[in-house]
């Protein structure tokens, strides 16, 4: 009996062991900081993959950008140092032009995912860089553009950037030098606190949620209307890794990738409008351009990106092949 019950024993460990083996791991990592609201989005993608993926597929994050660079993140998923990475897509333009339809997108991830925009999108991600475009998170949130001192304004009611120390990095690049004129100072987020600290740049653009969690609020006392722009967050896997994982762990992150798009969406549509009002309770003063010079900011802000993604795709073998497609697939109807 004894040599029976330890034969009973040693099978059900070998079975055990091979179910434990059978979980497939994807190693991530997020952009910002654990205290900024969009990757509190992402850590809850997370929490839903690892939930409905028990036993079949866990992500296991290694952190953000104190252990990989956000500069560096995706090359870091496209050369498999990492399965995952939750980021923005104007950090690897270069080499995915066609990320800029997300940046001037005038809708969000449900509209693009629903007319096959989005699977689009993650086809030309495959092709161009060797990832999987699985989702576009948080989408659908506007940019504004914020400064210390009171924003100058010509005759004509043009915003005039003389006398600006205007941060940028690669989203706003082509709106702030070929529109506004300026000449930005390039600086990484978690830069940005000290620079304003100390004067080195005061003005800067920043999504219409999470100016609090990163504490910009105490030198921003001003934000300047109309709102341009869309957030281009999402998240990308290596494509091998994402080859080779099983259909019952593509199933079960493709689809709670859909699912945190739409509820991600809803959310910080509502988050934005409750944010932006405790900014202006907290005495934040909104200078609104009118008329011809309203339409100029925000128009401006649309043509300079989509005349990036243009040139930019020229110059690749690809072309300008699916460049109408994505920009009425990325778009509502005006």
């Amino acid at each position: 009996m004894k040599k029976t019950w330890f034969a009973a024993l040693a099978v059900s460990s070998t079975m055990l062991a091979g179910q434990a083996a059978a979980v497939e791991t994807v190693t991530a990592v997020h952009a910002f900081s654990p205290n900024l609201i969009y990757t509190q989005s992402f850590l809850e993608f997370v929490d839903k993959v690892n939930e409905r993926g028990q036993g079949v597929v866990q992500i296991q994050v290694r952190g953000g950008p104190e252990v990989i660079g956000l500069p560096q993140q995706p090359d870091a998923v496209r050369n498999g140092v990492v399965d995952m990475a939750y980021t923005a897509a104007s950090f690897y333009g270069g080499t995915v032009p066609e990320r800029d339809v997300m940046v001037a997108s005038n809708a969000n991830a449900p509209y693009a995912r629903a007319n096959g925009g989005i699977d689009l999108l993650n086809q030309i991600h495959q092709e161009k860089m060797g990832v999987y475009y699985l989702g576009w998170f948080d989408s659908g949130v506007k940019y504004n553009l914020y400064t210390v001192n009171p924003p100058r304004l010509d005759a004509n009611g043009n915003l005039t950037v003389e006398g600006m120390r205007l941060r940028s990095n690669p989203v706003y690049d082509a709106f702030f030098r070929d529109v506004l004129g300026a000449e930005p100072i390039s600086l990484p987020t978690p830069e940005v606190y000290g620079a304003l600290e100390r004067g080195v740049v005061n003005a800067t653009g920043w999504t219409q949620i999470g100016l609090n969690d990163l504490n910009w609020n105490r030198f921003l006392k001003y934000r300047i209307n109309p709102a341009f722009f869309s957030t281009d967050m999402g998240v990308i896997i290596n494509l091998d890794r994402w080859n080779k994982l099983s259909e019952p762990a593509q199933k079960i992150l493709q689809e709670v990738a859909i699912e945190h798009e739409i509820a991600s969406a809803e959310r910080f549509a509502t988050l934005a409008g409750e944010q932006l009002a405790q900014l202006d309770a907290g005495g934040m003063q909104v200078i609104e351009l009118e008329g011809d010079a309203a339409s100029k900011f925000s128009d401006g802000a649309r043509e300079a990106t989509w005349n990036r993604m243009r040139t930019q795709m020229e110059k690749q073998p690809m072309g300008l092949k699916y460049y109408d497609v994505l920009i009425e697939k990325f778009n509502r109807p005006e």
